[in-house]
């Protein structure tokens, strides 16, 4: 008898479809806006717990399943996100992003058009631990961007962005600094809410040396639904 729950039929499917790249060692899904990547405060289950159930379910495996989380999406954002399957590829990935070997590309929707078609932001950010937020401040710690307007679909301008570092809700964060805060982002100065709670920033794409069999990975998600007139 598994330890985990029955998956049902939909849910299943679902998830399977989702599933952008899998090997014995790494698992990508493209999350949605909504879900949460581990447990937290709210108890709601996190993907990282139902894709146990689910290669459990799929591959029938009667004891624990290891779903390791080396990548972190916030709750409202969507995109690409990797999960590690084994110790040794948790382990070897967590290193690769300190070291700054896995990079990854975002798209963001704004409603307000950026004052260059590309530029690099420099600021330094404090994390504000009960309100869940970020400030641009002098005595932060330096958060550095770079973004490129690459579509516009009135009224929505679509950035591309590389981050050259990892702080919180830094893309968020920066992007409202500069005046173009990201649709149905209401915690950073957007207007109003998008329809599914969510914010119109995605993990677009990630690259990386495959930790344990060195082979080139380089996925890319579709673009959500909802982002009415973006060309992916």
């Amino acid at each position: 008898m598994s330890i985990y729950r029955i998956i049902e039929l939909y849910e299943y499917q679902d998830i399977a479809d989702r599933i952008l790249y899998e090997d014995n060692h790494l698992l990508i899904l493209n999350k949605r806006s909504g879900e949460i990547v581990q447990g937290d405060k709210t108890g709601d289950e996190p993907l990282s717990e139902t894709l146990k159930a689910f290669i459990a379910q799929r591959d029938n495996k009667p004891g624990q399943v290891f779903m390791g989380v080396p990548h972190r999406l916030d709750r409202p954002v969507s995109g690409v996100c990797v999960f590690a399957k084994t110790s040794k590829a948790l382990e070897r990935l967590n290193q690769m992003l300190r070291d700054g070997d896995i990079h990854k590309t975002y798209w963001a929707l704004t409603a307000n058009k950026p004052p260059k078609t590309e530029d690099t932001l420099t600021d330094f950010l404090t994390r504000n631990e009960a309100q869940n937020k970020s400030y641009v401040s002098k005595n932060g710690k330096e958060a550095k961007l770079k973004y490129t307007l690459i579509q516009t679909t009135d009224p929505y301008f679509l950035l591309e962005i590389q981050l050259f570092t990892g702080r919180h809700h830094q893309i968020r964060c920066q992007l409202s600094h500069m005046g173009c805060p990201i649709k149905g982002d209401l915690k950073y100065g957007a207007k109003r809410s998008n329809p599914d709670g969510g914010i119109s920033l995605m993990a677009r794409r990630i690259q990386f040396i495959h930790p344990v069999k060195k082979t080139e990975v380089d996925v890319t998600a579709p673009v959500p639904e909802s982002w009415k007139g973006i060309q992916g």
